[in-house]
């Protein structure tokens, strides 16, 4: 049975992250993605940890698409893309403002070829304004979105960057949801759009309901070291480490229970919730001076025994072994025809109706050039001509 987006095709132009990761989830979705790519390939696929000139990260970022190479310099190579727009329902780009312009494929042109298309620009800024041509990685997002601030050691004020592309992997959700909300509006309309959305925009507004949330009420601001409600909640066990939360009085209540240290519930700065947050500090300095005297076993079963919320911190090569994970059949395992074995996370949302899936392995560059210009009734000559200046091979 096909999946909730089968029979819509999107033509993908997008390298390194945001985007590429829009599109994977939506190929999972049952998307035909056409990753049109430049002879060379994504940037992504000579990243670190390669296996025969594929990274893991392109591995992860592109599984279910298919790849076309094309010279989109020369009249072959853009007229072949012309005609996979005639054919598409999204097209999406993550290029500099004013790039895909210059390629001759702005939203103009594009619609030409198709006037019902989404058209999706991501980009790192916007498309004006001071940042709007600057380069753009995610620690840069990390910086300016406040994410860099609301992580700052405790002790000395540092800000630190989260060790993990959020801001990236934001953009490319928000993208997704976008994709599939425009496309709902086509099918009630019967007209497409122009979306269009800044890592920036992104990270700030997926920041603003927790790290930001000081600055809510206008005149009355709060400093961002005392609206942070997050703490870093990871305590050391004779054996390890653990993450403990209470945030209800019940939890507080079972928290100080498995512990032993009922005198912390007459304990005036811990007496309410708002005192908890206040007096943060402290209350976790406590805890941990009683959370190393044991292993972390015994705290977790004394905790969950007291309905307190907490869970083992696991190294990264745990968690896709963990007993929940197992039960949840996240994992799937499948042979890539080029770098052999591989190890993926199935899509988080099910459809019991349009199942999800892996749909494929990541393609090698122009692997699926020839299929994909025979399918729109390319000649042998012609689709010759459109990919002599790419490569089916990976390189």
């Amino acid at each position: 049975m096909p999946g909730p987006l089968a029979d819509v095709r999107i033509i993908d132009l997008t390298s390194m992250v945001s985007g590429p990761a829009c599109t994977m989830l939506l190929a999972d979705q049952g998307a035909d993605v056409i990753k049109v790519e430049p002879k060379e390939g994504d940037l992504v696929r000579r990243m670190s940890d390669r296996s025969h000139g594929m990274s893991t990260g392109f591995i992860s970022l592109n599984r279910g698409k298919r790849s076309i190479a094309l010279d989109l310099k020369d009249d072959a190579g853009t007229e072949a893309l012309a005609d996979l727009i005639r054919t598409a329902d999204v097209f999406v780009q993550n290029f500099r403002p004013g790039t895909i312009e210059r390629m001759g494929f702005g939203e103009e042109a594009v619609r030409s070829l198709r006037d019902d298309i989404i058209y999706v620009s991501i980009s790192g800024f916007g498309a004006a304004g001071p940042y709007a041509a600057k380069r753009v990685y995610d620690p840069v997002i990390q910086a300016l979105s406040g994410l860099a601030d609301i992580q700052s050691d405790g002790a000395t004020g540092r800000p630190k960057m989260v060790r993990t592309i959020i801001p990236d992997k934001t953009t490319a959700l928000t993208a997704a949801q976008a994709v599939t909300a425009a496309l709902f509006a086509r099918e009630r309309t019967g007209i497409g759009q122009h979306v269009r959305l800044a890592m920036l925009d992104a990270m700030v507004a997926y920041l603003w309901p927790e790290g930001l949330v000081g600055h809510t009420l206008v005149g009355h601001e709060v400093h961002g070291s005392r609206a942070q409600f997050a703490q870093d909640l990871v305590f050391e066990t004779q054996d390890g480490y653990i993450t403990v939360g209470a945030v209800s009085d019940i939890e507080w209540h079972g928290l100080c229970r498995a512990t032993g240290k009922d005198e912390w519930l007459a304990d005036e700065r811990f007496k309410t919730t708002s005192g908890r947050v206040k007096n943060a500090a402290a209350r976790i300095e406590l805890l941990q001076a009683v959370l190393r005297d044991r292993r972390s076993e015994e705290w977790l079963q004394r905790l969950d025994a007291e309905g307190v919320p907490c869970a083992p911190i696991l190294r990264r090569e745990e968690v896709y072994t963990h007993a929940q994970i197992k039960v949840n059949d996240l994992m799937r395992e499948f042979d890539h025809p080029v770098v052999g074995r591989v190890r993926q996370p199935k899509p988080a949302a099910h459809f019991d109706r349009t199942p999800e899936g892996i749909a494929g392995p990541a393609p090698g560059i122009g692997e699926h050039g020839r299929e994909i210009l025979a399918s729109l009734g390319y000649s042998r000559e012609q689709i010759g001509a459109s990919l002599s200046a790419g490569t089916s091979s990976i390189t």
